[in-house]
């Protein structure tokens, strides 16, 4: 075997992924933790050692499937014993235990029958379920430690080579994610090479609670989402509306300085449309139900396109009127299933920040480069300065010409080359009808979320028959251009909230300025004050309870309030006010005109 080095979790060789093995070959590359691969291997090993130890530990459960994540592993169970965590701190001693007994993962290809038969046996219903799906001839199974499961691998060399592993929590999952199939038990767990690693990844996950928008939209009464309204619905509270509103009107204020022309569509339509734009036989699954309406069929809105084209297509448009851009606040919906709903990251009824361009072929690449700058100006703004760019082409199900296709993916192409942004190419995840470029912004904590989109359209021109009168006189079909900047105003908040962890910037708090009275005696004081910063058009309240002063302050970091001040006896005699600026800095006492003219300017700075 070549002298690899001691942490080789398996080896390259020709290409392929392989076990580690005493017979490896000599132009065999190491695989290590740091590689992804190293890092797929080292957890779906674990994740086994996990299946082996709750084999141990309650018998008779079936084992689904247990593969690695981005950051862990989880394995699926069927077992009438609901996990508990303290069943986890079982799980996990007697994982420890299969680690230090180093036992060796033997690695055996038998043929497909002998395994059904071998399963069948141990009365593991799943693993003979997928078995028989497959039309591998022969398959592999693993075995360590007398445990054995059915998997192509590679894995660990044994288990010893696991140093550092964690479970983390417990969830339901329907078998092969179909709710009509048995609900069973999930256990997520991650694991790494050190032990170091694993505590700076735990404190990461801390820090994700710490964070998660669904407990600082409850906190800070932004937002509610509850089953009598209807899952994936999102309620917005006063002040989580106020920051709305404030994102909306930023919004359509640069829209219109970037000569966009904002409009307003229905949230259904005749089934007829959704069927001609091609949604209805690429996008049904996303879609509900139609609704009948006077024995025709009409479709709540899962996008917006169709509304634009028909506002062109309303009349006939010169090449001097090119190009056109249209965009909506749009509100649509989709169906999510119930399993991967998540606060307001995954809704069922959301705004789009849509827009529509339609220009002459010469326009797009001009076009593209303009939305290119208006979106990343928009995540600056909103404090996003890093992020991911990908390049989307042609699915396996799509539309339209080849020509067309090659012809919008090199405009898009050229045009991130053009603007000097590393991108990387994502083959095969463009939408039915064109390639697009997809930007994944980063949040405080590295975390990478979908957000924008540009996307070329040569079809749904073509499926509406719109087009535009040339200088030569004659008809030509315009090339469009679908865009978002935020994605969903939803997601987008939400993204919001846990980027900044509920301390949003001065310009986006619901309420950016809190007067603490000390005595009730200098409550008017508080009252003039208030007033004066309200006919700034700064927003302001005001605590005059009979509490001290220290509760005062605790209650309004709570709340996450930029600017606190403090009035006393001192500050009405002087006609001042002392300042504490959030997370505790003091900036002491000073006029209220000076104070107007600090906050002013982080307001006008969007800071």
């Amino acid at each position: 075997m070549n002298n690899l080095p001691k942490n080789t979790v398996a080896v390259r060789v020709n290409g392929s992924l392989m076990d580690l093995r005493k017979d490896t070959p000599e132009n065999a590359e190491a695989v290590t933790f740091d590689d992804p691969e190293g890092r797929e291997v080292y957890r779906h090993s674990t994740s086994h050692i996990m299946a082996h130890a709750v084999s141990d530990l309650f018998p008779g459960a079936k084992l689904a499937i247990g593969p690695a994540t981005n950051d862990g592993f989880y394995y699926d169970f069927d077992i009438n014993h609901p996990f508990t965590p303290e069943d986890l701190q079982k799980i996990e001693k007697r994982m420890a235990q299969i680690i230090k007994a180093a036992n060796p993962f033997k690695r055996k290809e038998i043929s497909r029958q002998e395994a059904i038969r071998l399963f069948e046996e141990k009365e593991e219903i799943y693993k003979v379920e997928l078995l028989k799906e497959i039309e591998d001839n022969p398959v592999t199974i693993y075995e360590e430690g007398g445990f054995v499961d059915f998997c192509r691998g590679p894995h660990l060399p044994h288990t010893g080579k696991v140093k550092a592993f964690k479970l983390l929590s417990i969830a339901g999952a329907y078998w092969r994610g179909n709710e009509k199939n048995k609900m069973l038990q999930r256990i997520y767990g991650t694991a790494f090479a050190d032990k170091e690693s694993l505590r700076e990844y735990l404190n990461f996950l801390e820090e994700v609670k710490r964070r998660d928008h669904r407990r600082i939209g409850k906190e800070l009464d932004l937002f509610s989402i509850n089953d009598e309204t209807g899952a994936g619905l999102v309620l917005w509270h006063p002040k989580g509306a106020l920051i709305r509103r404030i994102i909306e009107d930023f919004w359509r204020t640069e829209h219109e300085n970037a000569e966009y022309q904002i409009l307003y569509t229905p949230h259904m339509a005749k089934l007829d449309l959704w069927k001609r734009s091609g949604h209805w036989n690429f996008y049904r699954e996303n879609m509900y139900s139609p609704i009948k309406v006077e024995e025709q069929d009409f479709e709540v809105k899962p996008m917006n396109c169709p509304f634009h084209i028909m506002i062109y297509k309303s009349q006939m448009r010169s090449y001097r009127d090119l190009p056109i851009r249209y965009c909506e606040l749009g509100t649509v919906y989709r169906f999510e299933r119930s399993g991967v709903l998540h606060g307001l990251l995954r809704v069922r009824g959301f705004t789009q920040d849509d827009a529509h361009i339609f220009c002459r072929p010469e326009q797009i690449q001009d076009e593209i480069l303009k939305v290119l700058d208006f979106t990343l100006f928009i995540l600056k703004t909103f404090g996003f300065k890093e992020y991911d760019i990908y390049l989307s082409t042609r699915p396996e199900k799509y539309v339209g010409d080849l020509k067309h296709w090659e012809a919008a993916t090199n405009a898009l192409k050229s045009s991130l080359e053009n603007k000097e942004l590393p991108y990387q190419e994502d083959p095969g995840e463009g939408v039915f009808y064109g390639p697009k470029i997809d930007i994944k912004v980063k949040d405080s904590l590295g975390r990478a979320w979908q957000c924008s989109t540009i996307q070329v359209d040569f079809n749904l021109p073509e499926q509406f028959d719109i087009r535009y009168q040339g200088d030569d006189g004659a008809r030509h079909r315009p090339i469009m251009i679908h865009r978002a900047l935020m994605g969903s105003l939803e997601r987008f908040f939400g993204m919001l909230i846990e980027h900044h962890a509920g301390a949003f910037p001065v310009w986006l708090s619901p309420v950016q300025v809190r007067i603490m009275t000390i005595a009730e005696r200098h409550e008017q004081y508080a009252k003039d004050i208030r007033g004066a910063l309200k006919s700034r058009g700064i927003r302001v309240d005001s605590d005059t309870d009979n509490e001290k002063i220290g509760y005062k302050v605790r209650a309004a970091a709570l709340q996450k309030i930029p600017y606190l001040l403090t009035v006393g006896d001192k500050e009405m005699d002087g006609q001042t006010v002392n300042v504490r600026r959030r997370g505790g800095e003091n900036l002491g006492e000073m006029t209220l005109e000076a104070f107007a003219w600090m906050i002013d300017k982080d307001i006008a700075e969007r800071c």
